[in-house]
């Protein structure tokens, strides 16, 4: 359960036989237990509710008349003061509680340190620790990087225990709650100032009011989007139920003279311009409707989907409103209701309306609170049917104008759902933009695993790069079935390593001949992916995949038996969750001429048809390029000549027929593979970075999870969006990315060079379509 599942208050007065629970405590009931006493049929005086701090979670019956409400974001800015004594006395100066509510980061402050006042902004606000078990939240606090003249009187770096929230300069940094934090300028953010030119007749309209509008003595029905002043003027920003010609939709700007709230002939009031689809029990969607919920709106335009991001009453109303954050660019303000502030977003994506006018996405309406049970197995029946639906050719791979087209933005990409984010970012680095694996989608397989191969190509390949989208419902379908065929029981509840779950789609559902052929003591050895390991003795620092994959093979005397259509390599771990390097830089092609077993090689030096290879010389400081140490016999004899090398063993190359070792060879080709995708991992959660141009800048970040609705719905809002700032880092020398701080980077650059899992190459001859 999330933090919004609750009901917060805070005791006002102390209890009459609860000698440890005293006036200020926060106290909590989650919602359904709150719907129920409501909708009890005896009196209700008491309510039973959890006291934050005790050890043991008990309820405790206390009287309404003792507690007194809060919103979720009031408990946990309370939550941080040190006690209970201190909450009261803060909580009673609601204006100093209102004031911190509108604080976000950005905002110029002073903080209170030891008595005296200093100067910063605010970097960061949420919680620094998490919740002690049984609470459900923990303390807001606000991250300050200080400023000017008090710079260095801070504590930190933006860093608390083991976790860094904010980053700025040693001893730069404070982390204080709300009670020592005051914005520089009071007047912007005090909802105590009341405005200094009060416009009562504006007052009388809000967003989200029915009214009737008068063009050319015509009388009009629409529902107010905004209130706003010009040149003195009021006027009244309203979506149309019909405009001028009748048609359906559109918004209009009238002066508030014309305009009268409410409908005439009179009408219920109602936000809801065009008809809504049939829903059942509206009271019970909204109460279950909070903060970060994921909604829609009816305009007489249309739908309009979005985020709650503030719930609670304006100004001169009386019920419950909401400040969404739309998915569009078809609001009216970056946040802000008059002058004041009460969310961030950007401009043009805030829209008030009343809560009874929202109702849950139906975008998302195919999953509930329990996913496992509101979606049953899927019967074989049932997937033949689907699937004769539509067709099942192929769709080609995004080009750099489709994804400028449909793929950039919110709600783009695979959809997550449930600890999917590796099975997410796995399909979407393989197939968005490289057909290297399409065969696996039409290749003939088992007839028990025809619904698998079907529904990976119809309803998630061909959607991605049709539409740019695949809905949560067919990753959850794909789980369900491989759970159903007996791969792993927690297909559809559990976290997977990517490389487990690609082994058993390519290997044990499409029998994929494998990837790759690894040639070891004359034998062959086959897998699918490569996990790189390193011998004690390396010497690197910051290396290539180049280097890492050399190294890797040299130290485990491997070649490789072929080209490899596809090559899957896993970055070098300390188990799975530490980092061997802090940085790792991306080959965009990776050569592995010398990492075949057969065929010629060029001597490192003069460029002939090589003779010898020396495993001594690898490890040699003296040879800074990469590649294997490989030399014609005139090379290795003046290399060997040198009194450190004379100890050495160079062994002797089988070479090809055709070619001479002395003389002037043939011209060599050398064999390359191209990225094309990287996963990356930080915190059990896996994003992707996929390129889709021939320029060092045309890289997209794909992230499944970007906006995470909660554990209570279980799906969440994936985002797709152009990062040419990681070519900005590709173009460096080793040195100058040596020195890049990583949470300094721009961008989501950090993630792709500190935070690399798995690197996805591909042999641009082999992929079907190009």
């Amino acid at each position: 359960m999330t933090s919004t599942n609750y009901q917060y208050y805070i005791l006002t007065k102390k209890h009459q036989f609860l000698e440890h629970v005293k006036a200020g405590r926060i106290c909590y009931i989650r919602e359904h237990r709150l719907r129920a006493e409501l909708n009890s049929s005896h009196p209700l005086k008491k309510l039973p509710v959890f006291p934050m701090g005790l050890r043991a979670p008990l309820d405790y019956s206390i009287e309404i008349s003792s507690m007194e409400e809060l919103s979720v974001q009031e408990a946990e800015l309370l939550q941080a003061l040190s006690g209970d004594t201190e909450r009261l006395k803060w909580f009673e100066q609601r204006h100093a509680l209102k004031t911190a509510l509108g604080l976000t980061v950005g905002t110029e402050v002073t903080v209170e340190e030891e008595g005296k006042k200093l100067r910063g902004i605010v970097r960061y606000v949420g919680r620094i620790t998490e919740p002690a078990y049984p609470d459900v939240i923990s303390g807001t606090f606000f991250g300050i990087e200080l400023q000017g003249e008090d710079r260095k009187k801070g504590n930190t770096d933006g860093s608390f225990g083991y976790r860094t929230f904010f980053s700025c300069d040693r001893k730069c940094g404070i982390f204080a709650p709300f009670s020592r934090v005051r914005p520089l300028v009071p007047s912007s953010l005090s909802p105590t100032h009341p405005d200094p030119s009060p416009q009562p007749q504006s007052d009388e309209l809000t967003p989200g009011d029915r009214v009737t509008y008068f063009i050319n003595d015509t009388c009009r029905h629409g529902m107010v989007v905004d209130v706003q002043e010009k040149d003195g003027q009021h006027m009244v920003q309203i979506s149309t139920d019909k405009d001028e010609t009748g048609k359906t939709g559109g918004e209009v700007k009238v002066p508030l003279h014309m305009v009268a709230k409410g409908e005439v002939p009179a009408e219920p009031e109602s936000m809801d311009i065009d008809e809504p689809p049939v829903q059942r029990d509206t009271d019970d969607q909204c109460m279950s409707l909070s903060v970060n919920s994921v909604v829609e709106v009816t305009l007489g335009a249309g739908n309009l989907h979005g985020i709650i991001r503030w719930m609670g009453i304006l100004p001169n109303r009386s019920e419950t409103m909401v400040g969404l954050e739309l998915e569009e660019d078809k609001g009216v303000s970056d946040g802000t209701f008059r002058n004041e502030r009460y969310f961030e977003c950007p401009p043009k994506r805030a829209l008030f309306v009343k809560l009874s006018s929202c109702r849950p996405d139906s975008r998302f309406q195919s999953f509930s609170d329990n996913h496992t049970e509101a979606m049953p197995m899927l019967k074989d029946k049932e997937e033949e049917t689907e699937h004769n639906i539509g067709t099942l050719d192929p769709v080609l791979p995004l080009t750099t104008e489709q994804i400028h087209q449909f793929l950039i933005g919110r709600m783009k990409g695979i959809q997550g759902h449930c600890n999917s984010c590796y099975m997410d970012a796995a399909l979407f680095s393989l197939f968005s933009c490289s057909s290297v694996l399409d065969s696996m989608l039409f290749k003939s397989t088992a007839p028990q695993d025809a619904p698998i191969q079907k529904t990976l190509l119809h309803d998630i390949v061909n959607p991605l790069r049709s539409k740019g989208f695949v809905d949560g419902r067919h990753i959850m379908k794909l789980r369900q079935l491989l759970q159903k065929h007996g791969y792993s029981h927690s297909f559809t509840t559990d976290e997977k390593d990517p490389e487990e779950f690609l082994i058993v789609i390519m290997h044990h559902i499409l029998s994929l001949d494998p990837l790759l052929k690894l040639s070891a003591g004359g034998k062959v050895q086959e897998s699918y992916c490569y996990q790189i390991f390193l011998d004690q003795n390396h010497s690197l620092v910051l290396p290539t995949v180049q280097q890492l994959l050399e190294h890797s093979f040299h130290s485990a005397g491997l070649k490789l038996a072929e080209v490899p259509s596809c090559l899957i390599l896993q970055m070098p771990r300390f188990g799975k969750k530490f980092k061997m390097f802090d940085k790792i830089i991306p080959s965009l092609e990776l050569d592995i001429t010398d990492l075949l077993s057969e065929g010629p090689q060029q001597c490192m030096l003069c460029g002939k048809v090589a003779e010898q290879e020396c495993a001594d010389c690898f490890r040699d400081p003296v040879f800074s390029t990469t590649g294997f140490k490989v030399f014609c016999m005139s090379c290795s004899s003046k290399v060997h000549s040198h009194p450190q090398r004379r100890s050495h063993q160079p062994a002797r190359l089988d070479i090809p027929k055709g070619y001479l070792g002395r003389g002037i060879p043939r011209a060599l080709t050398r064999d390359k593979l191209e990225l094309f995708a990287v996963l990356c991992i930080e915190t059990s959660h896996y994003v992707s970075f996929v390129k889709h141009g021939p320029n060092s800048r045309d890289w997209i970040f794909f992230d499944s999870m970007a906006d995470r609705q909660g554990e209570r719905d279980g799906f969440n809002i994936p985002e797709v969006q152009a990062c040419p700032e990681v070519g900005t880092y590709l173009e460096m020398t080793p040195a100058e990315l040596a020195s890049q701080v990583p949470r300094d980077m721009k961008g989501v650059a950090k993630r792709l060079f500190c935070d690399a899992y798995m690197y996805l190459y591909q042999s641009t001859s082999m992929c079907l379509y190009r």
